[in-house]
């Protein structure tokens, strides 16, 4: 007993003790728990919560815990299905008044959620993204002499800022003396398209004309100034090492896209759960600066769960978005999903702080800017830069 004293909490052993006493002198048998050893006076242990019946000789009663269990394991991943799907905030809410039992933890429902996008995407073969470059002929006019210009999309009649910028550029003339074609070069996204469906559509003399860009770099460090040849050679060095950095990097990139319109996809899918996972304590950090009054009522870890749920949401989203996908446009599903998110964070938001709508209002657009403008955004932006210039890492 001294032992077990020593590790649990000695004023629920002895409340328990003399339980047992008052059992004992009303004639009652009293035995004691297999587990931590205090008196036994009741199906469970009121200390360690150990079972009396452990059903050692009964096959029968194994089996109908086994059973029992499953059961109330899968009706609590159903009414955390529904409270996450149908009731934003509940699950927030539960852990905040200690409802705990009646739902999967927030962080193992967040992992589980991103386990099952991830493992959609690579059951039914789909990317996130796929971005094909498409050439456009440019636009061209001839003079009285003859000569072909194409016209630069650079330059905006009346805008001051595009004065540098040429209206018409004269064409280059290949080795049969005819003007060379000029290409506008656009992008076009694709989400949640099946890895293979979207080819490169440039034809040979489209990418000769997209590799040749390169040819166009003309990085100027030249100061003005008079130079030794000692150093005309370093300003030399330097202008080549920023040239091939540009040319391996920015052209290389472009290249690969366009040999490969799936080619930000791996980066993005090993990229985005990490970030998103780290980004939740900053959104966590947001709230509860927002609700800095309230900071009696909600600590940290409250405002986390409630970061946990709405980016466990999100996955959901975008599971719904994968399989709407196969059958609506692609921008049609970003604003559905847009839309959704938006809905869902805010209905939580109300419910969770209990705050009146207009303030709430208020607090999900600041809160919504300044996440998605100053988080959100650059590391998704940082992760499809990491597939344009090579995933390091990867």
């Amino acid at each position: 007993m001294g032992e077990y004293i020593a590790t649990h909490d000695p004023a629920a052993v002895s409340a328990v003790q003399h339980a047992a006493a008052a059992l004992t002198r009303d004639g009652l048998s009293v035995g004691t728990c297999p587990n931590c050893g205090v008196p036994l006076i009741g199906d469970y242990c009121a200390v360690c919560g150990q079972e009396k019946n452990i059903h050692r000789r009964s096959v029968a009663g194994i089996l109908h815990d086994f059973f029992e269990d499953m059961l109330n394991f899968d009706s609590r991943i159903a009414r955390t299905i529904i409270a996450l799907l149908v009731e934003p905030g509940e699950i927030a809410i539960a852990f905040r008044e200690g409802r705990t039992r009646r739902y999967v933890p927030a962080l193992r429902l967040y992992f589980f959620v991103t386990l099952i996008f991830f493992l959609l995407l690579s059951a039914t073969n789909l990317a996130i993204i796929q971005l094909e470059i498409i050439a456009t002929p440019a636009k061209t006019m001839t003079d009285a002499k003859g000569n072909v210009y194409y016209t630069n999309p650079a330059y905006v009649a009346d805008d001051p800022d595009t004065k540098q910028f040429k209206q018409y550029v004269p064409l280059k003339k290949g080795k049969d003396g005819k003007p060379e074609k000029h290409y506008m070069f656009n992008s076009q996204f694709f989400f949640f398209a099946p890895i293979g469906t979207h080819h490169t559509t440039l034809t040979k003399d489209e990418r000769d004309r997209l590799d040749s860009l390169k040819d166009m770099l003309n990085v100027n460090v030249d100061t003005g100034k008079p130079r030794t040849p000692a150093q005309k050679k370093k300003v030399d060095e330097e202008k080549k090492k920023v040239t091939g950095w540009v040319e391996r990097n920015i052209f290389g990139g472009v290249k690969r896209i366009a040999n490969d319109p799936a080619a930000l996809n791996g980066p993005m899918t090993v990229w985005i759960p990490r970030a998103l996972f780290l980004l939740m304590p900053l959104y966590a950090l947001l709230l509860a600066a927002f609700y800095w009054r309230q900071r009696k009522d909600f600590y940290f870890v409250d405002h986390l769960i409630f970061s946990l749920t709405v980016h466990t949401f999100t996955f959901v989203g975008l599971i719904g978005a994968a399989l709407l996908a196969q059958v609506l446009s692609g921008e049609t599903v970003a604003w559905l999903l847009f839309f959704a998110i938006g809905l869902y964070i805010f209905i939580g938001m109300k419910r969770f702080y209990n705050q009146g709508w207009l303030i709430t209002a208020l607090k999900f657009g600041t809160v919504s800017f300044i996440y998605t403008c100053f988080f959100l955004l650059p590391a998704l932006g940082g992760i499809m830069l990491l597939g344009f210039f090579g995933d390091p890492f990867g």
